[in-house]
């Protein structure tokens, strides 16, 4: 599989699965668009190495959950970097709290970003990809939690079960102009936004025990998945949700 002559956007790639998929994208050939809020030395330093070692890399600041700044992001990559093939919805945030308990102003952080900023990405990529006439693939880095519920993570659940649904919506929509749409539904990744699991052996035992593979999945393994979707050898794929979880929605004990 390879991305030669594509120019992808991947949001929150900054760090953890984003980052993985920006390094597998380059590496695949693809000039590549860094999306960061955070972790911008991260994501200025990747763009950097990427140029040094003979890619094109841009490094972009903004808030997904933000039209006007999404908006520059996919004109300032399209400008630069000669136009928009692939978008990798990637950025997310969760944070554990009742659901009695959830504010107003978490429930509109999570799907601000999770949901409302995916939208707003797959809205200005697809229509640079419409208006290019060369159609493209957005990949969507969604979660097991589109389907598998997740106490203590209302918010989060909410907003990945609406992005399964926008993104069924959208490969029905963007097919007449040749975009492919999908998710890739990662399950428990050693990633910065799971540290605190990383740190607690009785999780990580847990987890060793219903993940049926008996392990987290690495970034890197999330990539690969998503470099298939981006790719050529999945012209004939879209509208549906690949798990990237070892069998973690399959658990079940027997009585």
């Amino acid at each position: 599989m390879d991305l030669k002559g594509k120019v992808a956007v991947v949001t929150g790639a900054g760090s953890g699965i984003g980052y993985a998929i920006a390094q597998r994208f380059a590496a695949a050939g693809a000039a590549v668009a860094i999306n960061y809020f955070g972790y911008e030395n991260e994501a200025r330093a990747l763009a950097e190495r990427m140029n040094s070692q003979g890619g094109r890399a841009l490094a972009v600041k903004a808030d997904v959950a933000k039209a006007g700044e999404v908006a520059a992001m996919v004109e300032q990559t399209t400008r630069e970097l000669g136009g928009c093939h692939v978008l990798v919805n990637n950025a997310g945030v969760e944070k554990a709290m009742p659901l009695l308990d959830v504010t107003e102003e978490e429930w509109d952080k999570e799907v601000s970003i999770n949901l409302k900023g995916a939208f707003l990405c797959l809205q200005a990529a697809g229509r640079a990809m419409r208006d290019s006439g060369q159609g493209g693939s957005i990949v969507n880095i969604s979660s097991i939690h589109e389907d598998f519920p997740f106490p203590l993570h209302g918010p989060y659940c909410a907003s990945k079960g609406g992005l399964r649904m926008l993104m069924r919506n959208a490969a029905l929509e963007l097919a007449p102009y040749q975009i492919r749409v999908n998710n890739v539904a990662p399950g428990a990744v050693a990633t910065p936004i799971n540290t605190g699991t990383l740190n607690d052996p009785a999780k990580m035992q847990r987890l060793s025990e219903i993940i049926p593979v008996g392990r987290m999945a690495k970034p890197e393994e999330v990539a690969d998945v998503a470099l298939f979707l981006a790719s050529d050898s999945a012209s004939y794929v879209t509208g549906s949700t690949y798990y990237v979880d070892g069998g973690m929605v399959r658990y079940a004990e027997p009585l």
